[in-house]
């Protein structure tokens, strides 16, 4: 099993990244096309180990170059994500195994839930 690359840029930063890279990506092409100018967009991911877990900090940088009249804006962004690293490295933003949350009796449904009353 692989990455699932476009779930995990939709992941990334609870979502909120990939609508920074698709302001980003319109509005450097817009100023490109108004200015005639070249324009660059670029996309950083730095992964480090959380300590004894099998999950990984993603550090994402997005960085732009903006075109203007007389010049050009550079601006960059940085955020962090956990994520679990999964068979053979795959990336998620949940664990591959999720521990049971309820108790399940012999025939396999879900334990009645004790209450005092």
């Amino acid at each position: 099993m692989s990455t699932n690359v476009t779930q995990v840029f939709a992941d990334l930063d609870g979502g909120v990244f990939i609508e920074k890279l698709a302001h980003i990506l319109s509005d450097v092409a817009g100023a490109v096309t108004d200015h005639e100018k070249k324009g660059e967009v670029s996309i950083n991911l730095k992964l480090s180990k959380i300590q004894n877990s099998d999950q990984v900090q993603i550090e994402h940088t997005l960085k732009f170059k903006k075109p203007t009249m007389r010049g050009s804006i550079i601006q960059d962004d940085a955020t962090s994500t956990p994520m679990y690293v999964g068979t053979k490295g795959a990336l998620s933003f949940y664990p591959e195994k999720q521990p049971p949350l309820f108790d399940k009796d012999s025939n396999g449904n879900v334990a009645k839930l004790q209450t005092n009353g």
